[in-house]
């Protein structure tokens, strides 16, 4: 199946934030696009000022005539949250529709387009937004499916110009492991941040991550690239070609790192030289790495050292990584969405060798009781590099309470200070703190306190 078989695309689920962004693929790239959803959002206003049929009724009749009547070049985009009693799923599969889950779709779009895919178990959402906006900021004629909302571009995707020959146009996309997705693509370059154990509701164990990693790395074009984090063992599970990178070690490294002005400063070793002088907005070390990938990814397709070191400097991050929301001498507020134990970790070191003689508080909001359970012991000593530690109740996502896991779990082993709070107190115990640097971590609903936070904060 290629995407030359159709001409009209039609979304069940148009207005989520990953599958809005397929519509627009495929207007922009002259394809006829409509779809259904249930209410009405910024989103699908965004989509229907750009030209894109959207109706939020469940009736067949409101599909456009044109893609009922050429099912054979009709393919139908769904989405898991419709259920299986709606009318029109049920009328296109019953009727000889082509029907593609977004991953699937994902696949096809990729497929056509010189794939750079960036997966890991953490860190692909800001080294496959730090690799896209390289390539755009260098003028490079691209497209791009991230995993977070880029402050450079206050978008989860971007647009190519449309090109009679997608192949020669590279498409950066995030590579997500969580349900073996990305085993739906076949990238011309591959970068592998991590293969941590984690999805273990998922996968079961950690030899499972592991396969399914090796699995997509297999899939990478004979002629391509596997970079990948040194110390990763993948190197024998591809046919393409392999370099690594890490902050001190691999063919792409880091030298005279340092802090200047809250930014971290550094020089990238690569295989023919020294791009001297990056300067980070986004800090951590752990970005110092993801900006190395980045480095490698712009040297591959041909870019200048002057080109990579302008856009690098000029990238402003993800939404919910490393988010400043206070930086005075009096008040530093940080927000992130690091929910594994290694995450957490990466984030609090960064953030102590930034602020080294400054009192940092961590707010922790564990994320699904399966994840708590099998890295309790990890996620407290990771909290535990913070000065002091409060700690939320576990946020459940898709997941029913498990018999005794709770947030107590971690809350026993954490070292440094520490406070178990329920997020109906938060505030209150905020505002009886004496506070410095504070930092919201988790990857659940914490984000929506961060005004409330902000304003305490901003009183003290």
């Amino acid at each position: 199946m290629t995407l030359n078989n159709y001409k009209y695309i039609y979304f069940l689920g148009i207005g989520g934030i990953g599958m809005s962004a397929l519509a627009r693929w495929f207007r922009i790239n002259g394809f006829e696009v409509a779809g259904y959803d249930r209410t009405s959002t910024l989103l699908t206003d965004s989509l229907q000022i750009e030209g894109i049929q959207v109706h939020f009724a469940d009736a067949v009749e409101l599909i456009p005539a044109d893609f009922l009547d050429n099912p054979a070049q009709t393919l139908v985009v769904l989405t898991p949250a419709v259920p299986k009693d709606h009318l029109e799923y049920n009328y296109l599969k019953n009727n000889g529709f082509t029907i593609q889950k977004r991953s699937q779709v994902l696949g096809l779009i990729t497929g056509e387009m010189f794939t750079i895919g960036v997966a890991g178990t953490h860190g692909k959402t800001t080294t496959s937004s730090m690799v896209a906006h390289l390539l755009r900021h260098s003028g490079v004629n691209c497209a791009a499916f991230l995993g977070g909302i880029t402050q450079n571009y206050g978008t989860n995707m971007l647009l190519n110009e449309p090109n009679d020959d997608l192949s020669q146009v590279p498409c950066v996309v995030e590579a997500d492991e969580f349900d073996r997705s990305f085993l739906t693509l076949f990238p011309d370059i591959a970068i592998v941040t991590s293969t941590d154990a984690d999805h273990l509701d998922i996968y079961g164990s950690h030899d499972s991550v592991l396969e399914s990693f090796a699995m997509y790395v297999s899939q990478i074009k004979p002629t391509g690239k596997l970079l990948m984090r040194h110390g990763l063992e993948l190197t024998d599970k591809t046919p393409a070609k392999v370099e690594t990178y890490s902050l001190n070690e691999g063919d792409y490294h880091a030298e005279n790192v340092r802090i200047e002005n809250a930014c971290f400063v550094f020089d990238a070793v690569h295989p023919n030289g020294i791009i001297q002088n990056i300067n980070l907005q986004v800090p951590g070390f752990h970005n110092v790495e993801n900006a190395l990938a980045a480095v490698a990814i712009g040297l591959a397709v041909g870019l200048s050292e002057n080109q990579i070191r302008e856009a690098i400097n000029t990238f402003g991050g993800v939404k919910r990584r490393f988010e400043y929301y206070l930086k005075t001498d009096q008040k530093v507020f940080i927000d992130d969405y690091a929910h594994h134990p290694a995450e957490v970790a990466a984030f609090l070191t960064s953030l102590k060798a930034l602020y080294p003689d400054r009192h940092v508080t961590a707010i922790f909001q564990p994320h699904l009781y399966s994840r708590t359970r099998d890295f309790a012991e990890d996620f407290a000593q990771s909290l535990s590099i913070a000065d002091s530690v409060v700690l939320l109740d576990i946020y459940p996502a898709r997941e029913l309470p498990i018999e005794g896991v709770s947030s107590d779990l971690i809350f026993d082993k954490i070292t440094c200070d520490k406070t178990l709070c329920v997020k109906s107190a938060l505030l209150k115990t905020i505002a009886s703190r004496s506070t410095d640097v504070v930092a919201t971590i988790g990857a659940g609903d914490i984000d929506t306190f961060i005004p409330q936070i902000k304003a305490v904060l901003s009183k003290g």
